[in-house]
């Protein structure tokens, strides 16, 4: 998927760029499979703000996507490629053979009239939902399980992929998108393919108001902000990086930069084998 640039006969033009949609086959979502997106303004439910820069925006209706793929052994067509407003990937609308449609993120090179299956008895083509256990080694994989049955909660935004590398003792090892090598239950379910839409890290906004459209606010910096509204205001001293006395925090004084927020006792630090920064990982 192409992306599309414009002459720059404004500032903001010059730099903008937008996806060319010409795999979206559909442009109206299926009606039953939408819900309402209410909007929080970054607040709680007691009306407290507790995530800033979020506000405003398009809107927008949510649709119900399969992660779970627990329609096994039951032949699915597709009936088309869609926009989805929320995520980064486009959704594929499948119609199974008892005639209930499902939206499932669609992979790159699948194509409108297709056949998918999931279960142990589908074939390891793009599309189809497979355990792991009869995933080949080296194929690449998305919409992964972490608990089995819980449904897909690993590499689903655009362009991603997962590579099975090796099976031992009932797990599968996995390196993921961002480099990360841990060990997932066999039992689970991974879709097979490339999640499509791979020019989407193509894409430039190219002005605030794009940000402004998708819900997000700007917000400032906290080193230009009075010492009483940031730990990191006032002073004569600036650095980028936080140097001298100063340490770079959030409002509330969490230090924002070399602080791992990972608890060292979670439970699944046992089934990380590398983490994403290519070091091993302890476990004790």
């Amino acid at each position: 998927m192409p992306v599309k640039t414009f002459r720059p006969l404004t500032p903001s033009s010059r730099y903008v760029t937008i996806a060319s949609f010409d795999e979206i086959t559909k442009s109206r979502p299926e009606r039953k499979l939408t819900e309402i997106r209410k909007k929080s303004g970054g607040r709680n439910c007691y009306g407290r703000v507790t995530a800033r820069g979020i506000g405003g925006g398009h809107k927008q209706f949510y649709r119900i996507v399969d992660f779970k793929r627990n329609k096994l052994g039951i032949e699915a067509e597709v009936l088309a490629i869609e926009y989805d407003p929320i995520r980064t990937a486009r959704l594929a609308l499948l119609k199974y053979k008892d005639g209930e449609k499902r939206y499932i993120i669609a992979p790159n090179g699948l194509k409108v009239g297709a056949k998918l299956l999931s279960g142990s008895t589908a074939e390891p083509e793009v599309g189809n939902a497979l355990f792991l256990k009869n995933v080949p080694v080296g194929l690449p994989i998305h919409n992964l399980e972490i608990t089995p049955g819980r449904g897909g909660q690993l590499v689903r935004t655009a362009g991603g992929s997962a590579t099975l590398m090796s099976r031992a003792e009932g797990y599968a090892t996995i390196r993921l998108p961002s480099g990360e090598i841990r060990r997932i239950n066999e039992a689970c379910l991974a879709t097979v393919g490339q999640v499509g839409n791979i020019e989407h890290e193509n894409v430039v906004l190219g002005k605030a108001g794009r940000s402004r459209h998708r819900g997000i606010r700007g917000i400032s910096r906290g080193v230009v902000r009075n010492p009483v509204d940031h730990p990191n205001g006032g002073g004569a001293g600036k650095a980028k990086s936080g140097g001298g006395w100063q340490q770079l925090t959030s409002p509330w004084g969490l230090l924002a930069k070399g602080y791992r927020t990972r608890n060292k006792r979670k439970y699944s630090n046992r089934f990380i084998l590398v983490r994403r920064d290519g070091r091993p990982m302890k476990n004790k």
